[in-house]
């Protein structure tokens, strides 16, 4: 059976972790060459380290006799951390073996290492949309933007994703501080990927029900909302929202329909009632429709002087005597014929 690197490496974190009661001088003088010399071991029969060499923490008790160290009446706080992170560690490694062949692989982070250009990728794009979380206070859509602006958010998120990509290529050659800072990095912005896809599913189901908004108490009374236009015509199938797009939902129905277990109305627009519309289907002051002219005499116009009855009841023509000069110096026809005079 061959040791594999990783073996040797766990076999390591194990002495080192049984030595964490040592000055970290003294300890890192007995493991410099630990490596190395299982190295040796592993190739020289088959078999575990631990069958040849016995548990890590048998084998740094050997180290620690050798150099005369003295020996912790405990194990402080260092040593159980230590202890704990190689049995976690330990219990990773089991866990990836087993999920490999199902994937087709020996080990599932195999699998993985195939999809850290994806995760590259990814991480700049939420790293930039973190940013416009920020910048923006959280309006934002699936582009990025900084300050509100979308072509600098566009010109942010090329620059992260190439930063991202760099940063990964050079993972390997990071020292310890830095690669734990990219580490940590990367599940900070797991959390908010995780957290922006809670927030968008919430969203999806506010498409659908509306949840009451606190109000001030001057609308405690409110039981219904009747919204009109500028013409004055009541609307109907009405939804109310707040700045932030949160939807605004006051009083209560009086004339039945669906409600929840609180008592708040389900899938139903304003006006809830409109059968009680209090100025009906047009506001007070609206332009009413043109109506026809009717012939209705207008009891205060002024009649005409040419038809006023005579005592008779005939009409008595006022006006210019028939035959007589005009102040104009003219003389006005008569209708009737003239009379021919007889011998």
């Amino acid at each position: 059976m061959t040791v594999t690197e990783q073996e040797i490496t766990d076999y390591v974190a194990r002495v080192r972790a049984a030595l964490a009661d040592l000055p970290p001088t003294q300890r890192d003088e007995l493991t410099e060459d630990l490596a190395d010399h299982l190295t040796e071991v592993a190739a020289e029969a088959e078999g575990t380290l631990v069958e040849r060499l016995g548990e890590p923490e048998t084998y740094a008790a050997e180290l620690r006799a050798a150099a005369g160290a003295a020996t912790g009446g405990g194990r402080n706080l260092d040593q159980r951390v230590a202890a704990a992170v190689v049995r976690v560690r330990s219990r990773l490694r089991a866990v990836d073996t087993r999920l490999g062949p199902p994937l087709g692989y020996e080990t599932a982070s195999d699998f993985l290492r195939l999809l850290r250009p994806g995760w590259w990728v990814l991480r700049g794009y939420l790293a930039a949309m973190l940013v416009t979380v920020i910048s923006t206070g959280g309006s934002f859509g699936l582009l990025p933007r900084f300050g509100g602006e979308l072509l600098a958010g566009l010109i942010m998120l090329v620059g992260f994703v190439l930063a991202s990509i760099w940063i990964g290529r050079q993972s390997a050659r990071l020292t310890r501080w830095p690669r734990s800072a990219v580490q940590v990095g990367g599940a900070v912005l797991v959390v908010f990927a995780l957290a922006g896809l809670v927030d968008a599913e919430g969203r999806r189901d506010n498409d659908y029900y509306y949840d009451q908004t606190s109000v001030d108490s001057q609308y405690g009374q409110i039981r219904d909302v009747f919204v009109y236009d500028s013409e004055g015509r009541l609307v109907e199938n009405a939804r109310l929202f707040d700045q932030n797009g949160n939807p605004i939902r006051l009083g209560y129905p009086d004339c039945g329909g669906r409600i929840d277990e609180y008592g708040n109305p389900l899938l139903r627009p304003y006006p809830y009632c409109p059968e009680q519309a209090p100025f009906g289907p047009r506001a007070p002051g609206a332009p009413l429709a043109p109506t026809p002219p009717t012939t209705t005499p207008d009891p205060s116009s002024t009649p005409d002087p040419s038809s006023t009855p005579g005592p008779t009841g005939t009409p008595t023509p006022t006006g210019t005597p028939t035959g007589q000069p005009t102040a104009g110096g003219t003389v006005t026809p008569s209708d009737a014929p003239t009379p021919t005079p007889t011998r």
